[in-house]
């Protein structure tokens, strides 16, 4: 069985900031309620997200790469 890392809401948005994605708790906690945030689960009465769950959310908000701003089109 592989050992999985949980996240509270504030490690979350650290660990996007980390990597350059400035994240704030806040914000994941409003993507909670409104959608469109990463995956998460319940532990007790805090929100916990996996480093898995933090990998395909931003793969979802990224951008295909891009080398002029024409090619946003």
């Amino acid at each position: 069985m592989t050992s999985v890392t949980y996240l509270d809401r504030r490690e979350a948005a650290d660990r996007l900031t980390k990597r350059g994605l400035k994240t704030s708790w806040k914000t994941l906690q409003k993507l909670a309620t409104v959608g469109g945030g990463p995956e998460y689960r319940i532990y007790g009465n805090r929100a916990v997200y996996t480093d898995d769950a933090l990998d395909e959310y931003v793969e979802k908000k990224l951008s295909a790469p891009r080398r002029s701003t024409s090619e946003a089109a």
